[in-house]
């Protein structure tokens, strides 16, 4: 059995970004590292940047990064002391979390029941709901299809079918009519069956208008549970993310006090120890509900540190060893103001369908306030097999103004030939007024938003909200340009717009 206080060696059973990630905190810390790769990734970066590897396989995931048994052999043969999963694949994996520890390996990460129960949206939702937790109206599970729309009649549509074993919009369908409920959940139970070998599907209330905001918790094994603060995670296509910022323009500190506090009773839950994500949906009149938990480190979270300071891929490992978190009280005050765009191989000019080929030259931006984590380089090739996210662009400013104006400069520096993706389509949403103003919504993308018009017929609050952004933001613009604003003095030029500003963020 591995000593936790003494993990001196890691296998990351993961590829790409994520793993090229975990391996630089873990050489932060003097920790050995171990790469798996596919045939496909034999020349990836994480393979050259570990200090050993193995290959576990063809290039299909189910011949490589999700076989247990390879990758517990790869440990077993490496003498790895602990197993880091990274995000995607076996990272939400209550069996494989279970090998790891039957087979004396430290998994870095929750336990496996609070995967298994998490990772069940029923249960999840039936889990955090006796800990008090505000759930959005649905349906209980087990359900027929029959009780299914019966069921929809009375929560209201329009309403959201979603599978009960997995995420990422698969098995997902919005439904705004009783005759097409039918038709949905025949679909979703064919997508949610191929995608999670459980077709099982249930009903939320869909609701209009509502933002993504996600929080970030800590918890670790002397009973500290905290929060790090939210993201805001509504710029999304497919249900899948897009962009992610934090903190979110619609928080102020008692919403954050209120949503954390809810976020560490879902994690109380279930026990939680590592780090893990509390997903919530906000209406417009500031309501906010659990929507679910993910179990694992998020794509997103470079954006957490850049506004807290904290490494949360160290704070995984000193977890992971049995010691208490470097932090024990929870964030309300983060510093500065992130934004992160996920550059994907993929045509936004043609329904964001993903694109394959060789990257032939890349130019990476650089400069204050800006990182790129990335595991792409010339001669790299982007495959049908893996997920298709070339790197995530993350920018921070001391507001968000800088931030996106950060954002801006660095989109313009990034340069990428060889495949089509989807640097364009950031380019104009952050030119967009709406998306400046903070007015949007987990539907903007696919109903308001377009690569040749920055969005489609904007109400008059929207405009108004976007006027006084965009002054805002200009003002910003000049103060920076100058340098006329001395850090101790404070800038009250713009009181009357900042005080119109924030009536209209409530």
């Amino acid at each position: 059995m591995a000593d936790k206080s003494n993990i001196q060696k890691i296998l990351i059973a993961n590829r790409g970004e994520i793993a090229v990630r975990v391996i630089r905190a873990c050489r932060d810390l003097g920790i050995a590292t171990v790469a798996v790769y596919s045939d496909a990734d034999r020349t990836g970066l994480h393979v050259r940047y570990a200090d050993e590897a193995v290959r576990i396989g063809e290039p299909a995931p189910r011949e490589s990064y999700l076989r247990m048994d390879r990758l517990i052999e790869a440990a077993r043969r490496t003498h790895a002391d602990a197993i880091h999963p990274g995000y995607g694949f076996l990272a939400e994996n209550a069996d494989f979390a279970q090998q790891c520890m039957d087979e004396g390996f430290i998994f870095i990460g929750p336990s496996p029941y609070a995967i298994r129960t998490m990772g069940d949206k029923q249960q999840a939702r039936m889990a955090v709901q006796r800990n008090g937790v505000q759930l959005i109206p649905g349906t209980e599970p087990g359900l027929s299809d029959e009780e299914l729309i019966l069921a929809a009649d009375k929560i209201g549509f329009p309403v959201l079918v979603k599978a009960a074993a997995g995420g990422g919009g698969k098995g997902m369908r919005a439904v705004h009519k009783r005759e097409d409920l039918a038709a949905a959940l025949a679909s979703a139970h064919r997508e949610a069956e191929a995608a999670f070998g459980n077709g099982e599907v249930y009903l939320e209330k869909y609701l209009v208008g509502a933002r993504h905001i996600e929080f970030q918790i800590l918890a670790d094994q002397h009973g500290n549970v905290i929060h790090l603060g939210e993201r805001e995670c509504s710029i999304q296509r497919r249900h899948q993310k897009l962009v992610e910022e934090a903190p979110s323009v619609i928080m102020n500190e008692e919403l954050r006090r209120r949503m954390g506090q809810m976020a560490i009773a879902a994690a109380r839950a279930v026990n939680y120890v590592n780090a893990g994500t509390i997903e919530c949906m906000v209406d417009r009149d500031h309501n906010y509900y659990f929507m679910e938990m993910n179990t694992r480190l998020q794509v997103e979270h470079p954006v957490t540190e850049l506004v807290t300071g904290i490494d949360l891929v160290k704070e995984q490992i000193r977890i992971a060893r049995g010691r208490p978190m470097s932090i024990t009280e929870s964030v309300l005050h983060p510093k500065g103001h992130a934004i992160e765009c996920r550059i994907n191989a993929e045509d936004p000019y043609n329904g964001f369908i993903p694109s394959t080929g060789k990257i032939t030259a890349t130019t990476t931006p650089k400069g204050p306030g800006v990182r790129v984590d990335s595991c792409v380089y010339p001669g790299y090739e982007i495959t049908p097999y893996y997920d298709s996210m070339i790197a995530k662009l993350i920018t921070w400013g001391e507001d968000r103004a800088e931030a996106l104006l950060r954002m801006r400069r660095a989109l313009s520096e990034y340069i990428i030939m060889g495949v089509k993706h989807n640097i364009p389509f950031h380019v104009n949403l952050m030119n967009s007024v709406s998306f400046i103003a903070g007015q949007f919504d987990t539907r903007f993308v696919e109903e308001r938003f377009s690569m040749t018009t920055y969005e489609q017929s904007p109400s008059a609050l929207e405009l108004e909200t976007a006027a006084i952004a965009a002054t805002l933001y200009a003002h910003r613009r000049r103060q920076l340009a100058a340098q006329v604003v001395a850090p101790a003095k404070r800038d009250t030029s713009n009181w009357k717009w900042l005080a119109r500003w924030e009536r209209l963020q409530k």
